[in-house]
């Protein structure tokens, strides 16, 4: 932004407000508190022709603008006020939405499953493909943990790293044997190893997403200082910020959820290849439960009003993508907190830890 222009609008000349770390908190906030505004309007929606429901599907021009006016009036309050408070909001909800996303793709690995093996009972290829997904999901997992080995530890440090490393691997190898247990497979007869394998290869992401977020170890070999526990840096060097992990981890987990949200696992579902988008076995509602018309009856009865019901809940959507806006703004900041004018301090909650941390629960 021209030094100008930032001179006129807050007195300053390098616009630190506008940049770094503050910024990600201002915008965030913005954008977290335009999706809690529409999650809390939508509360108990059921009818998509209800007025609340145009609030989600029109208005789009009036809704930009209000994001966009969010986003401006959070950069009006002063940094004392915002940066400590939201700090925390954010821990809480970036945590809350780990939690939810681990549900999610449980949820979207169980319908997944179901659904392909219901086609597996009637013809052979079905069950081929549940093999080839096992299968590459596996080695998406085992490929991710020897890169993580290999470029998140070193022989002569990064104890914290290899520990993580080795119970996430175990962690994995147990999930995949209770998948196919006897016991298990009592209760749950679609139990199997293509839900293992997704939250096998889930794990993993989240381990990566906590061991780039980790500040680095360093340590004196042969009288020279080095930088170990992070890829590039082999030198006591200054560590400039990268958010490139950052962005990349918060695309996934958009994407994820979107892919999750579209599996309705409460809803019987025919084999599909698409298996985001299943196909819906409706009951005919003409042949359900309908009293034979007497013979003497001159006039048909009326036809039955048809109730219209949404197809998603409209303010769970907006909730997990406020969730979402907390994650990506904890996640661009590497969970530290920020401090006057944008500057970045140490947070008293160990950074990077806490998708670590989870799946170990």
């Amino acid at each position: 932004m021209p030094s100008g222009l930032c001179a006129h609008l807050f007195g300053l000349s390098d616009c630190p407000v506008l940049s770094g770390s503050g910024a990600v908190y201002r915008v965030c906030a913005g954008t977290a508190t335009f999706h809690l505004l529409q999650a809390v309007l939508l509360v108990h929606l059921h009818s998509p022709t209800s007025p609340r429901a145009q609030l989600h599907n029109s208005f789009w021009l009036l809704k930009l603008l209000f994001l966009l006016g969010l986003c401006a009036l959070a950069f009006c309050i002063p940094d004392e006020h915002l940066f400590p408070a939201w700090h925390y909001i954010g821990i809480c909800g970036g945590f809350a939405f780990i939690l939810l996303q681990l549900v999610l793709i449980t949820a979207f690995a169980h319908s997944w499953n179901k659904n392909w093996q219901t086609g597996a009972a009637q013809d052979c290829s079905w069950f081929l493909a549940v093999l080839l997904a096992t299968l590459g999901f596996y080695s998406m997992a085992g490929v991710g943990a020897v890169l993580l080995f290999r470029y998140y530890t070193h022989p002569a440090g990064c104890l914290l790293n290899k520990m993580i490393l080795s119970l996430h691997v175990c962690f994995c190898g147990l999930i995949s044997f209770l998948s196919i247990a006897p016991c298990i497979r009592l209760k749950q007869p679609r139990s199997g190893l293509l839900q293992a394998s997704v939250i096998s290869c889930y794990i993993m992401y989240l381990t990566f997403s906590a061991l780039s977020s980790r500040p680095p170890e360093r340590v004196i070999l042969q009288g020279q200082n080095h930088t170990l526990c992070l890829p590039g840096l082999s030198k006591m060097e200054p560590q400039t910020p990268d958010t490139s992990l950052a962005m990349l981890s918060a695309g996934i987990m958009y994407a994820c959820v979107l892919f999750a949200w579209c599996v309705k696992v409460s809803r019987v579902e025919k084999p599909s290849l698409c298996f985001c988008c299943p196909e819906i076995v409706e009951a005919d509602e003409g042949q359900r439960g309908g009293a034979a018309r007497p013979a003497d009856q001159e006039t048909p009865p009326a036809p039955p009003v048809q109730v219209q019901h949404l197809s998603y809940n409209y303010s769970a959507f907006h909730f997990v993508f406020f969730l979402a806006s907390l994650y990506v703004m904890v996640t661009l900041t590497n969970w530290f907190r920020v401090g006057s004018r944008g500057t970045v301090q140490p947070s008293s909650i160990p950074q990077g830890h806490m998708g670590s941390y989870l799946p170990l629960s």
